[in-house]
């Protein structure tokens, strides 16, 4: 079995959905690893990875919209609030989603379904560099 791994930076724009699939799928190409897994893992604890709806801005919008009502960024409702009002809201919204995905490699490329696209979501207000690490095992 071969391995290859590569760190990935990701410069946010504040509290958004940045879509990476064009980025991983690079890196899964360089690896030369036909049939495989890819684990993306993002080292932070008020970021997160989603795999989501490619096509319909939409959903993105509405998926935002619910974590807002879900997780509301009120300083009064938590007591870790060391960066603002928005630091503990994001450490939970990190923990409600995923720091890491594993998707399948055949044929040298990604197993999304038509409508997968994989994004780094920020879930803080100000932008960050946010650091990806991939993964690739196979052969």
């Amino acid at each position: 079995m071969k391995h290859y791994q590569k760190a990935l930076r990701v410069q946010t724009t504040g509290k958004s959905l940045h879509k990476i699939t064009n980025k991983i799928e690079r890196i899964v190409a360089e690896s030369s690893i036909e049939t495989g897994l890819c684990t993306i893992f993002v080292r932070h604890t008020s970021a997160s990875l989603v795999i989501q709806e490619n096509a319909d801005p939409d959903v993105l919008e509405d998926l935002a919209n619910f974590f807002a009502k879900l997780v509301p960024e009120d300083s009064m409702a938590y007591i870790h609030n060391a960066e603002g009002p928005d630091d503990m809201p994001a450490h939970i919204r990190s923990a409600l989603t995923h720091t890491s995905e594993q998707i399948p490699i055949a044929d040298s490329r990604l197993v999304l379904g038509i409508w997968q696209g994989i994004y780094l979501w920020e879930h803080r207000q100000r932008s960050h560099q946010r650091e990806i690490v991939v993964h690739i095992s196979g052969s």
